[in-house]
């Protein structure tokens, strides 16, 4: 009997609604837009109301872009990799191999070598679970966790191996960090971020908080973060727009049409894995060397699983996946800078959130989803309403509450490449 005979095809992708076929619809420019502008609208309304200055001054917006970025690098490497078909739940210990190596080259050379070097540890991470996955048909979730674990360990006996002697332990080394390292060049667009500090001060309604936004934008800005900004804009060309891109995009989607057709299978999610590595490893490199300036232990904080849930936020697309990871390095920002009453005015928002959902479901008719919306909206408002603050323990979870809440009012409408995370075998296609 022949292999095709023999081999299941990978199923198909559920049906979703909002478009023929099951596909869902994109948004137009001018949706998004005007998406963009109800959000500035809402977040000024809220610093108007409750008195919150911070929610959109330039110090938070910087904030939540330094936090971003090493997600929205973890979830740009989970990307490249479920885009070729293989599921990538390592990022966390690809990442963990990106602070150890960034900030072990970056206090004995130059910073810059220590990304490199950050790199190049998450690639060899990506090279393990390439190998295990693609050439061993190892499943792909044991190989991500395996992955993790054996990052931790090996980080955790080369920091004592490396840190705690010599001249290392001279320069504030220890068995749970490394010694500190030179700061990468930040830039400050002269003039411009001045002017948009001075605006910002006025409080006026909008137009100090777009001052305040785009503030953060142009002053203290690390060269390593317009490095990522500038990944992000290349993966979707290199992705989307490239023959390569096709052919790797075709690996996730269908592999033994695309093995059919010439391509080389293997190869394809072999570049894409590693290539997710590097980015995770790149991720981590940032936590090391520009967030901190040293290697400590347990640095990640998860950030690698919280990429992925970005990336599913953004339905396996660049912008989105950006999208994703700035909403929660903006929300975990705010409670690291300003605690409970700026969170607390985070409630107000979150109740108008909840009554455009509403209202838009009730347009869709989709009565059950109305009830839960209003409910929760309401039991939102009494909250604010017969509270100044809230508790400490609800502040620091901020972040992991608000990417919840997204990924399930964002989950209808998702569309994973159909053949992601499945086994594949040379000559299926023959």
């Amino acid at each position: 009997m022949s292999a095709t005979a023999t081999s299941t095809p990978p199923p198909a992708a559920p049906k979703v609604a909002g478009g023929k076929g099951g596909r869902t619809r994109r948004l137009s420019l001018p949706v998004i837009l005007l998406i963009v502008a109800g959000g500035l609208i809402a977040l000024s309304a809220v610093r108007a109301i409750t008195g919150a200055q911070d929610l959109t001054s330039a110090g938070q917006i910087s904030a939540a872009l330094s936090l971003a970025v090493p997600i929205g690098l973890a979830g740009l490497g989970g990307l490249w990799a479920e885009r070729a078909g293989v599921v990538n739940i390592g990022l966390e210990g690809m990442m963990i191999l990106g602070t150890f190596f960034g900030a072990w080259a970056g206090w004995q050379t130059d910073p810059w070598l220590g990304v490199l070097a950050g790199i190049v540890g998450g690639m060899l991470g990506g090279l393990l679970h390439a190998v295990a996955t693609v050439t061993f048909g190892v499943d792909h979730i044991i190989s991500g966790i395996a992955i993790n674990i054996l990052a931790l360990g090996v980080t955790t006996y080369f920091a004592k191996l490396w840190f705690n002697t010599g001249e290392a332990a001279a320069k504030g080394g220890s068995p749970k960090q490394s010694p500190p390292a030179e700061d990468i060049t930040s830039i400050t667009v002269p003039g411009i971020s001045d002017w948009l500090a001075d605006i910002e001060k006025h409080h006026w309604f909008l137009v100090s908080d777009i001052a305040g936004i785009l503030g953060g934008l142009v002053t203290n800005l690390s060269l390593v973060t317009v490095l990522a900004v500038l990944l992000v804009i290349g993966t979707y060309f290199v992705l989307w727009k490239t023959s390569f891109g096709l052919r790797l995009r075709s690996c996730g989607e269908n592999p033994i049409a695309a093995e059919s057709l010439g391509v080389n299978v293997y190869k394809y999610k072999y570049i894409a894995v590693v290539v997710s590595g590097g980015l995770a490893g790149l991720g981590g490199a940032f936590l090391s060397l520009v967030t901190s300036h040293i290697y400590n232990e347990g640095q990640t904080g998860g950030r690698g699983y919280i990429g992925l849930a970005a990336m599913i936020f953004g339905n396996w697309r660049p912008g989105g996946l950006a999208m994703g990871a700035g909403l929660f390095g903006f929300a975990d920002a705010l409670q690291l800078r300003s605690g409970g009453q700026t969170v607390h005015a985070l409630l107000l928002l979150l109740f108008a959130i909840l009554v455009v959902i509403a209202a838009w479901k009730a347009y869709q008719k989709r009565w059950i989803t109305v009830a839960i919306s209003a409910v929760i909206a309401v039991g939102v408002l009494i909250w604010y309403l017969g509270t100044d603050t809230v508790p400490v323990e609800f502040v620091s979870a901020t972040p992991y509450v608000v990417t919840l809440l997204v990924l399930s009012l964002s989950a209808q409408r998702l569309r994973m490449p159909k053949a992601d995370g499945m086994r594949y075998r040379k000559g299926e296609g023959k």
